[in-house]
């Protein structure tokens, strides 16, 4: 098993479109996006499946509007151990999750994908907040006045069923980094080293 605050050699990956959270779970989730189900599906299996649950960290470091989610755990296969980091937006969501998570959550892995028009039923949402029946049938634009959509645009996300059970969550400002193994490991390679 590998330590975090012992390893230099610890793979971080970014590959992934962001951090969605649900909330209607007897835990909040956590869900990493991405766009593609297979290559998903074998990271799961390479990286999170070999997770110890009790070992999972998810670290959250706020920088000003953004924040840094920053995710590692020891594994019991460390040769294809990673760990995920991805700048974000702070959005309500996010706030949502940081007042009521209640110390643990369930991380999982989701696709996303946008959907048209024709790919979704009347009661769909569009990206402009109104539904698909709201939006002209040949130009697909909203026919609300006050709205300035033109195109019918939503998105999907697949979670999928594989979880982890994570116990370990912190909020952290960029001055705690440097008490926080994974935190500092995370922010020390892929943000101070980059500036110098």
């Amino acid at each position: 098993m590998l330590n975090v605050s012992e390893n230099a050699s610890i793979s971080w990956y970014d590959d992934f479109l962001g951090v969605a959270y649900r909330y209607f779970d007897i835990r909040m989730n956590v869900v990493l996006m991405f766009n593609e189900n297979k290559p998903t599906r074998d990271l799961w299996y390479e990286t999170m499946h070999w997770w110890n649950d009790h070992t999972i960290k998810i670290r959250f470091v706020e920088t000003g509007d953004d924040y840094w989610f920053v995710m590692g755990a020891d594994s019991r296969r460390p040769d294809t151990n990673k760990y995920f980091y991805k700048i974000l937006e702070k959005s309500a969501n996010y706030e949502r999750f940081k007042k009521g998570h209640q110390g643990s959550a369930y991380m999982r892995f989701g696709i996303y994908s946008r959907k048209t028009v024709d790919e979704v039923k009347n009661d769909a949402l569009c990206d402009c907040g109104h539904r698909k029946d709201d939006h002209d049938v040949d130009t697909h634009s909203c026919l609300y006045e006050v709205c300035d959509c033109t195109k019918f645009d939503t998105f999907q996300l697949n979670i999928l069923k594989k979880k982890k059970v994570v116990t370990n969550i912190k909020f952290l400002s960029e001055d705690e980094v440097k008490d926080d193994a994974l935190a500092w490991n995370c922010l020390n390679r892929n943000k101070y080293s980059k500036n110098d």
